[in-house]
């Protein structure tokens, strides 16, 4: 199940590659479907860990929660919602570090850790991005790099997440995790 979940989350990741085509209509939408998603899935796949069960669950939970904001928002624009995208990177950083951090005897303690990684990096990029793209949305509204540089957030976490369930799934055949 973490396996199919891993591959599934990798598919979600490739979609989010399509976002700027159609983040003119309904972007945020798409955005909170796809976390929704993803979430429901890491949670999914964390249920059947042994290592490290309530950090990663946290991790999809919060996943979740972003898609369901993403969601309940009545605003399409992107400015306010790279704000919830960055605090949601936050908070898997956190899970993914408790997640490393217990799973310190398990073989899949590196791949959290490279998940968590990938989120902080993400969480810093968007945050030193902030004030220049309040700028450039400011002056011009929303544009198309901004809206696939978002995308690219999202694939790259995503990418990240499914990779960790994969090898967290190898690992959990092999007996290793």
């Amino acid at each position: 199940m973490t396996a199919f979940c891993g591959w599934l989350i990798l598919l979600i990741g490739a979609s989010a590659l399509l976002l700027p085509e159609v983040a003119a209509s309904s972007g945020a939408l798409v955005v909170g479907e796809l976390l929704l998603l993803a979430g429901l899935l890491e949670l999914v796949a964390a249920t059947g860990r042994h290592a490290a069960r309530l950090p990663a669950s946290l991790a999809g939970l919060a996943t979740i929660a972003a898609g369901g904001f993403f969601l309940a928002r009545e605003e399409t624009r992107f400015l306010p919602n790279i704000t919830v995208m960055t605090f949601w990177l936050v908070l898997r950083v956190i899970a993914l570090g408790l997640a490393t951090f217990e799973g310190r005897h398990s073989a899949v303690r590196r791949w959290t850790a490279i998940a968590a990684a990938t989120d902080l990096t993400l969480s810093i990029i968007l945050i030193l991005g902030l004030p220049l793209a309040s700028i450039i949305v400011a002056l011009f509204g929303t544009t198309s790099d901004l809206v696939a540089s978002f995308s690219w957030v999202l694939a790259i976490s995503f990418l990240a997440t499914g990779a960790m369930l994969l090898q967290i799934a190898s690992c959990e055949r092999e007996g290793a995790a």
